[in-house]
């Protein structure tokens, strides 16, 4: 995360030059200053975010030269083998989409696709023992 750290510490300098360079020659033009000002602030959370991962969780495998992939795996989660679920959500957003160029009544059908499709994928495994 230190590289990180650094990477987004620089980002966050340039826009930081950039801004106050773009302030001064376009004689404080408020768009412009105000995004270059918002992507340092970005940048700078990024860069503070990294910084202070790194100092409470130390180097990541990835960090380190001597590092092996074998520490950084494990399971990764569990798919269910066959499920209806992630092809109505893809359609519902599919329709949705749609139904912002068509018209109201279609977003309200690709609403309930959607929700039926969002809802099924999160109540699928719920066990009522």
């Amino acid at each position: 995360m230190k590289a990180e750290a650094v990477l987004f510490a620089g980002v966050a300098g340039f826009f930081l030059l950039t801004d106050a360079g773009y302030a001064w020659w376009s004689g404080r033009e408020p768009a412009g200053t105000a995004a270059l000002a918002v992507s340092f602030l970005m940048a700078s959370v990024m860069s503070f975010f990294f910084t202070m991962n790194y100092r409470r969780r130390g180097p990541r495998p990835e960090d380190r030269k001597d590092a092996r992939i074998a520490e950084r795996a494990g399971r990764l989660d569990f798919f269910p083998p066959h499920s209806a679920y992630p092809a109505l959500t893809a359609l519902g957003i599919a329709v949705l989409a749609l139904g912002v160029v068509f018209g109201l009544w279609l977003f309200l059908v690709a609403v309930g696709v959607l929700g039926a499709g969002v809802m099924g994928m999160v109540f699928q495994f719920n066990d009522r023992a």
